[in-house]
């Protein structure tokens, strides 16, 4: 989603500003732009451009701007096609500027008004009525920070806010209601961010801003109100920065890196988590025992891959703890009536922590009856980390790349923990769990094994060039995992893809196959393997290609038409994590054979902010 940047201290700000923007491109974004209190003239000087923060950057150079104060925005259109005029920062007048990440609702019925009171709006975007409502709002109290506050009362919606005023040149004011915002500490300099990952350069510190916070930053000071106006104390939270996860390093694009990390990744999210024999409890977080021996149901709520994530584990928690499990969409979720099984434990899903559905389908839920709600997170201080009762970290690392992968993989390994320590209240003997355990400790070796299968898949992707639709088929707790791998290629290839239930292809889908319609399937060596077995004769016989990514005891084999990978042998239980590997890979190579931006795919964000 837009990326939001800003920066007060004794140095020109616009390097700063740019680097923010650069490190925040993996968002998704369509215009860039900036703004900064010239030092000598003391006017607001903008420079807003259409596509990449490169082009902006050219453009500075061209026209360099030198200030100690500015804001800066990567802009993802909601209202108002990408263009240059309705690129942020937006301005009343000569004198104000804004940085906006969110979507106010009621900004027609605003619009109307300030129109009213004289107001010309240059844009098609809802931004433009906060800057005009912030100027109107200044006319009867010159303070800038109390004139913010008053038009916060009548913005409806969710929004993130950084303004500039070149009447208060030393002040910096940013807000958040429903948008993730965060500040930066420094010494004798203070910055804004969507994203600590935008402010690494310049500060390992940071203050995560509570909903409704409202806060007046100079170059050595920082006051933050609550939804209140009340002065608050927030922590400081620091990060280490020995390791930068924003650099793609030696290769070619953030997607495949991060494809690459897995093993690492998944090694991190189970490092001081499991024993020798068993999965600790304490990881879960102060409380979690007493909490778990509550539980007599699971509602997992999620978005898009952490949805996919959530479906796998629906066949662990019902397969091996015994424990009943619902998941949904929470897009879905927060807006129909639901009954709440008693014992519910409530988990949200999200690599980002601030996906807008899940948060508000979690602020939603208070009250309702939950025992208590847990979160799977990558991002240590977001909104969803901060408002649940348990969290568990993936440790992941910054995942640059929009579309999401050792997300995917360590999600389940969190998961599956989960599953573990309520299974054991259920159906998961000791001896059992020491078995699990033993294979999580294999997992990364497993993986490693399955990346060597790289350059096989590549050859395999080059049949896929001229291809313009594909089916997947699983079964079981693989059938989330072909909608994951469905996922993968139509983000970053564009390929029209879906996936299916193998054992539903006959009562439909079996109408699509032909030649120019391949099937990819991955194929464990399991109960259902027979099953899978005859439904892949079915789309031989209809003349369908098949691509098939199958356990090397599996007894797969490759014929006319039929293309065959053998994958490292895993146990059932774990073959997802194992199995959607291949499946990544082959995306990233189907869409460098199609020419697509791997990392920022056409449309898409990294984090869904809004609705």
């Amino acid at each position: 989603m837009c990326g939001i940047v800003g920066a007060i201290a004794d140095r020109n700000v616009t390097p700063i500003l740019l680097e923010g923007l650069r490190r925040l491109e993996y968002r998704g974004y369509d215009s860039a732009g900036v703004a900064v209190i010239d030092s000598k003239t003391g006017d607001i000087e903008r420079t807003r451009r259409l596509g990449k923060v490169r082009e902006l950057d050219n453009a500075l150079s061209e026209t360099p701007h030198n200030g100690h104060i500015g804001i800066a925005h990567t802009r993802w259109a909601t209202h108002g096609v990408p263009s240059e005029s309705n690129a942020h920062p937006h301005m009343s007048g000569f004198d104000l500027a804004i940085v906006h990440n969110g979507i106010i609702e009621n900004f027609e019925l605003l619009r109307e008004q300030l129109k009213k009171e004289g107001y010309e709006f240059d844009s098609e975007t809802d931004t433009e009525v906060i800057v005009h409502l912030i100027h109107l709002k200044l006319k009867t109290n010159s303070d800038l920070l109390l004139a913010v506050k008053e038009a916060m009362k009548e913005l409806e919606g969710a929004f993130a806010l950084g303004v500039i005023s070149k009447e208060s040149p030393d002040k910096l004011i940013t807000s958040r209601k429903g948008s993730p915002l965060v500040i930066g500490v420094g010494i004798g300099e203070n910055f804004i961010g969507s994203d600590q990952l935008a402010l690494m350069p310049v500060t390992n510190r940071f203050i995560f801003m509570e909903e409704g916070d409202l806060a007046e930053i100079t170059r050595t000071s920082i006051t933050i109100f609550n939804d209140d106006h009340e002065v608050v104390k927030r922590e400081i939270t620091e990060f280490d920065t020995s390791h930068d996860h924003a650099e793609k390093g030696e290769y070619r694009h953030y997607m495949l890196k991060e494809i690459y990390e897995q093993p690492k990744a998944i090694q991190a999210t189970l490092e001081g988590r499991i024993d020798q024999d068993h999965v600790l409890e304490e990881a879960f977080g102060p409380g979690a025992s007493e909490l778990f021996d509550q539980v007599k149901c699971v509602q997992i709520i999620a978005c898009g891959t952490s949805f996919h994530a959530g479906l796998t584990a629906r066949y662990w928690f019902e397969g091996i703890a015994g424990v009943p499990c619902n998941v949904e969409v929470a897009s879905e979720f927060r807006y129909r009536t639901h009954v709440v099984q008693p014992g519910t434990l409530f988990v949200t899903v999200s690599q980002s922590g601030e996906t807008a559905d899940t948060l508000a389908a979690l602020r939603n839920i208070k009250n309702s009856g939950y025992i208590g709600t847990l979160t799977v997170c990558n991002v240590p201080g977001s909104s969803l980390v901060r408002e649940s009762d348990l969290v568990l970290m993936t440790n992941a690392g910054a995942e640059i790349g929009v579309a999401s992968t050792k997300a995917f993989t360590t999600q389940l390994v969190a998961l599956f923990m989960l599953n573990i320590v309520i299974g054991r209240r259920f159906n998961v003997k000791k001896e059992q769990e020491a078995e699990y355990v033993k294979a999580l400790r294999t997992l990364p070796s497993c993986i490693e094994s399955t990346l060597a299968l790289d350059d096989r898949i590549k050859i395999m992707s080059e049949r896929f060039g001229e291809k313009h639709h594909a089916l997947f088929l699983g079964r079981g707790a693989q059938y989330p995992v072909a909608m994951e791998g469905a996922l993968k290629l139509k983000e970053i290839s564009y390929i029209h893809a879906e996936a299916y239930a193998a054992g539903e292809l006959k009562h439909g889908p079996l109408a699509l196959v032909d030649a120019d319609m391949p099937v990819i399937t991955v194929a464990p060596n399991n109960e259902l393997l027979e099953k899978l077995k005859s439904n892949l004769q079915e789309v031989r016989a209809r003349g369908g290609e098949l691509y098939i990514f199958a356990d090397k005891e599996a007894g797969v084999s490759a014929g006319e038409g039929v293309y065959v990978l053998e994958v490292p042998h895993v146990c059932d239980e774990l073959a997802p994590l194992v199995y959607t590997i291949p499946l990544q890979l082959l995306s990233y190579h189907v869409a460098l054979i199609k020419g697509t931006d791997v990392d920022q795919p056409r449309n898409l964000a990294k984090s869904v902010t809004v609705e």
